[in-house]
């Protein structure tokens, strides 16, 4: 069985993806400092607790394991905390992958498959974004991921690295079935948040800004399954084994939904109202985010077979109603790490993922 290495697979988009790569054939081994992720979403391979700025420790995992390719998942992701504390979002961000890549030298290993963002875009000039816009990013954690890419390209043009940016919009959804879902602590995802509503766990969801220049007045974001988002790295990991060079793509639907449609589409789903209330807008959120694949799909097949607003929320909707609440003891999640109860009412975490920006922190676990 083959070996890969996936840095922050204890994480959301880290465990579906690990779960792919696994029935792919791969065997995933998962670096990850639980800062973030947790132990039970790693069900596919070992697990290596540990830094991924560590040298000693990333030698001791690349002497253990050999693998032959590396997906790169850990990093720090909240927006706002990537303002308060920049130098914390250069140093793991952009000093974790340097660490990385430095040790995947030592070790003969030269494919990687980066989790980017599309905030290395920065305020976008034209809609929907595709990859030739410039890269311009007004926050410290998508100059980190910009930053990251820039690197990347210097390596391969020095050293043959074979990688892969992918620039992620707005990860969603769950597999139930595998026992995989959003764990967030606090959540700060639309979808989650808005199912807590319906389900009396939290109070009323409030909907910043319903003035927009949209057909509803709300923003609208572009909302990708998880498991699609899985299936991108392993077509972009079978790049690398053909294709030489840095390459990026944008990873989306190509659809944007408001954040009234998704409301909408979790009170279809799960048969209950969601409470709302509402606030002024957010400086900074752009009306519309929206991905251009077109050259996902054509250059590396990849297909979403999620596209759909209400599948996406019927998986999580199933994750977050049925299955994560009956979780065994032993592989449960700590009480920490369960949805925003009652008793949390800071709106403050809720207010960018409402109008679609990733803001939670990764840390060795992404998601």
């Amino acid at each position: 069985m083959r070996t890969i290495l996936v840095t922050g697979g204890a994480g959301y988009i880290g465990s579906h993806t690990c779960q792919a790569l696994a029935r792919a054939g791969w065997r995933p081994v998962v670096l990850d400092d639980l800062s973030s992720g947790h132990p039970w979403a790693v069900q596919w391979g070992p697990l290596e607790p540990g830094d991924v700025r560590d040298p000693a420790r990333l030698d001791a995992v690349f002497a253990r394991h050999a693998p032959e390719a590396v997906i790169h998942f850990a990093g720090l992701i909240e927006v706002g905390a990537s303002v308060r504390d920049p130098g914390a979002f250069y140093a793991v961000n952009v000093g974790g992958s340097l660490a990385l890549l430095e040790a995947m030298r030592r070790h003969g290993v030269n494919r990687l498959i980066f989790s980017s963002t599309c905030a290395v875009f920065g305020p976008p000039d034209r809609l929907p974004l595709d990859e030739d816009l410039p890269h311009r990013p007004i926050s410290p954690y998508g100059a980190s991921k910009a930053m990251v890419e820039r690197i990347l390209a210097d390596h391969a043009a020095a050293h043959g690295l074979r990688a892969v940016a992918l620039r992620y919009f707005n990860a969603a959804g769950a597999d139930p079935a595998a026992g995989l879902g959003e764990a967030h602590a606090p959540e700060t995802h639309l979808i989650p948040l808005a199912i807590a509503a319906a389900l009396g766990q939290r109070p009323a969801l409030t909907l910043f800004g319903t003035d927009y220049d949209t057909p509803d007045g709300t923003c609208v974001r572009d909302f990708v399954h998880v498991n699609d988002l899985a299936a991108a790295h392993l077509l972009a990991l079978d790049w690398t084994g053909r294709e030489a060079g840095m390459h990026g793509f944008n990873l989306g639907n190509g659809v944007g939904y408001s954040v009234r449609e998704v409301i909408a589409a979790v009170e279809r789903v799960s048969g209950r109202p969601v409470p709302v209330s509402f606030g002024p807008r957010r400086a900074g959120d752009p009306p519309h985010l929206v991905a251009d694949s077109r050259r996902i799909r054509a250059r590396l097949g990849w297909n979403p077979r999620h596209p759909a607003i209400d599948d996406i929320v019927a998986s999580a909707w199933d994750w977050h109603h049925r299955v994560f609440p009956a979780l065994p003891a032993r592989l449960a999640p700590p009480e920490s790490l369960r949805p925003v109860r009652e008793n949390d009412d800071d709106p403050r975490p809720a207010t960018r993922d409402e109008n679609g920006e990733h803001k939670r922190r990764r840390g060795a676990g992404q998601g």
